[in-house]
């Protein structure tokens, strides 16, 4: 079986680098906002090219804190993607704002910049932009938007380690990103782990504060905070895994070209991108018609496949008050997209056998 991601397999480079920092933190006697914290902090920072990176516990409290941090709350509206991982509204709903729907691009995947104004109020406070599946949101629109109406601009840049914009690196686009480390991701940690990158010296000041109970000083609560720290073992995860990013991200690149070069299937619609070298594919999404037939015969043949994502935010049970809405180009997203294995350990025999049985004729039906 070709797995769709192999995550032991992609960890397993680095197990004598990361026993050893894991020995090193357990010998520290540090396990929480220590040196190996501030360490992959400043070199992530470093990396997207801002002045503050703060771990945090996960991607969605990334997104919650800067929404929090910016004193955003019920009667505030933020304008999301309808085609996200829920996470994005999740992070929104916590705080008690509004999130706002507005369609994608169907050649992207993204918000589309030319439908936000007019989803603009006098309540809208921020755009929140998803840079889905590794690429990124073109911004100019966007930063025109948020200057016009005095807007802050919020990333999600979950999916996007390391994508660039304008010669800009994806957490360097807004006001504030949220980053997750989900295992699965780009950069991935061993647990759960997330970070915020910002240019907002106040803000970085704030959201250190509130991930750590809203104090600064133990016993002296500056704010009502909550518990969200990336713990000292993933910190010292990531600051190995970090040091190989941009190699695994070039692996993708050369998955992505070969599949795009290569699958020739018409009934199979592949990702589309203005330039490549901003796209670092997290994910490799195609569409199909018949996807449950499609799955079913991949499948057959050994190959995993996984769907990013089912069901809409608009028609989960969750969001029940939405249920009625209709963004018929993110539900059509979301019936036909189909993400095939993309890793930067698939072998490129796993990569001529998948392309071969998608050229097959047999599938035209699909």
């Amino acid at each position: 079986m070709i797995r769709f991601l192999d995550l032991h397999k992609i960890n397993e480079r680095y197990r004598t680098e990361v026993n050893l920092v894991i020995e090193r933190v357990l010998s520290s006697g540090v396990y929480i906002l220590g040196e190996e914290n501030d360490i992959f902090c400043k070199d992530f920072a470093n990396f997207c090219g801002v002045k503050h990176a703060i771990g945090v516990a996960n991607g969605m409290e990334a997104l919650n804190l800067i929404i929090k941090g910016y004193g955003l709350s019920a009667g505030d509206e933020i304008i999301v993607p309808a085609n996200t991982y829920i996470a994005s509204i999740l992070a929104i709903s916590e705080c008690g704002c509004t999130p706002v729907l507005v369609e994608p691009s169907m050649d992207t995947y993204n918000i589309n910049p030319d439908l936000i104004e007019e989803k603009i109020t006098s309540r809208t406070k921020a755009i929140m932009v998803v840079h889905l599946y590794g690429q990124v949101v073109p911004m100019k629109k966007i930063w025109h938007l948020a200057k016009k109406y005095n807007l802050k601009v919020i990333e999600d840049a979950a999916q996007a380690h390391g994508a660039m914009y304008a010669g800009r690196m994806a957490g360097n686009l807004g006001d504030a990103a949220g980053f997750s480390f989900y295992p699965g991701k780009n950069l991935g940690c061993l647990g759960d782990g997330g970070a915020i990158t910002t240019n907002d010296n106040d803000l970085a000041d704030k959201i250190r504060a509130v991930r750590n109970y809203g104090s600064h000083i133990k016993y002296h609560n500056l704010y009502r905070g909550i518990n969200s720290r990336l713990d000292e073992i993933q910190a010292a995860i990531l600051r190995v895994k970090l040091l190989h990013l941009q190699t695994d991200n070039e692996r993708r690149h050369e998955i992505a070209k070969y599949y795009r070069e290569n699958i020739k299937n018409e009934s199979i619609i592949l990702p589309q991108v203005g330039d490549e070298l901003v796209h670092v594919w997290h994910l490799f999404v195609i569409r199909v018609r018949n996807r449950k037939k499609f799955q079913n015969y991949l499948a057959e043949h050994g190959v995993q496949t996984m769907i990013h994502y089912p069901v809409p935010p608009h028609k989960q049970p969750a969001y029940k008050e939405w249920n009625h809405l209709s963004f018929p180009i993110t539900e059509q997203i979301h019936n036909e997209v189909v993400s095939l294995p993309m890793s930067p350990v698939l072998t490129k025999s796993e990569m001529n056998k998948i392309v071969e049985l998608l050229n097959d004729p047999s599938l035209n039906s699909f």
